[in-house]
């Protein structure tokens, strides 16, 4: 990672915001989906995409927060193009919905922004019985990637225009279980540690890109999959850890980024014309960087894909 002021290849450092790495770029007539967009730096990310003339459509948990935000953002950006739609990543079947809802309109598909999260709580389940970090930060975007899909590669096809899918994974997928995924204890109580379940699902968005990435590559699609760090940032994912949080929030900012640079990466990967025919890889602070072995493990991410098909279903 690129210390802060230090410009890494693309021109950009740890201290860039998403306005500045998104300078002087077009995004008229590009779609995104953000997930999570109602908080935080997918709030953020909407906010810049929409000052590019992106239409953005934030895909939330709470409508109301989602309309709030969307209130917000054309106050200062008045013929910004938002839209708010339901969605909970926790449920598979929430997903589905959203995904045959959003099949359903005449809306082209540019970028899809896996960016929604969770952080270390206490041992959950989802409401399909997974494990709820991993049901929530991987598998109900692996699912919602699948079954939107289909709409990406017509846009692609139709508009001549490279479709991007961007996870927000974290430098957290370096502390995962040993093994990377325990496919045989996802939902085992017993020896669930909530800083290495959040590892693990954070090293599932890095294995998901570089699997879908394959797959697009060897089907000829012009679609990219790509990986990222946000940096660290005092956001509201710290929720469950009263204390660290108060600790992070009052010495954060000296050492911590704030949201705008937060979400320089994200907004740089899905617009940035550097980024075009990129894919497979892994970013942070708006440059290629070497996430962890097992994150480059083609074996491990073609497991993790058959298996997140039999937890969705699809299979």
């Amino acid at each position: 990672m690129w210390i802060f002021g230090i410009k890494g290849p693309s021109g950009f450092s740890a201290s860039s915001t998403a306005e500045e790495v998104t300078q002087g770029i077009d995004g008229s007539g590009l779609t995104a989906i953000v997930t999570g967009a109602s908080s935080g730096i997918g709030t953020e990310t909407t906010r810049v995409l929409a000052l590019h003339g992106v239409q953005v459509i934030m895909a939330v948990r709470h409508v109301d927060s989602g309309i709030k935000v969307k209130e917000t953002i054309i106050k200062e950006i008045p013929d910004a193009k938002i839209d708010v739609m339901e969605l909970d990543l926790g449920s598979l079947a929430s997903v589905r919905k959203f995904a045959s809802e959003y099949n359903s309109l005449a809306l082209p598909l540019n970028f899809l922004i896996n960016n929604a999260g969770v952080m270390a709580p206490p041992f959950m389940l989802s409401q399909d019985n997974i494990e709820l970090q991993f049901a929530t930060n991987h598998l109900g975007h692996f699912l919602l990637t699948n079954l939107l899909l289909d709409k990406m590669k017509k846009t692609a096809h139709e508009s001549k225009r490279e479709g991007r899918i961007v996870n927000v994974s974290s430098e957290g997928h370096r502390y995962a279980y040993r093994e990377g995924i325990c496919f045989d204890k996802i939902n085992d109580n017993s020896s669930y540690n909530s800083i290495l379940a959040y590892g693990q699902s954070k090293l599932a968005n890095i294995l998901h890109a570089n699997e879908l990435a394959r797959r697009l590559k060897e089907e000829g699609v012009e679609i990219t999959a790509n990986s990222l760090h946000p940096g660290a940032i005092a956001t509201n994912l710290l929720r469950h850890h009263g204390f660290i949080e108060g600790v992070v929030n009052w010495v954060g900012k000296y050492f911590l980024k704030n949201i705008p640079q937060g979400a320089a990466t994200t907004c740089y990967v899905a617009l940035h014309p550097q980024v075009k025919g990129i894919t497979g890889e892994y970013f942070a602070d708006s440059n290629i960087a070497k996430p962890s072995s097992l994150a480059k493990d083609a074996e491990l991410a073609k497991k993790l894909w058959d298996f997140s098909l039999n937890l969705t279903g699809e299979k």
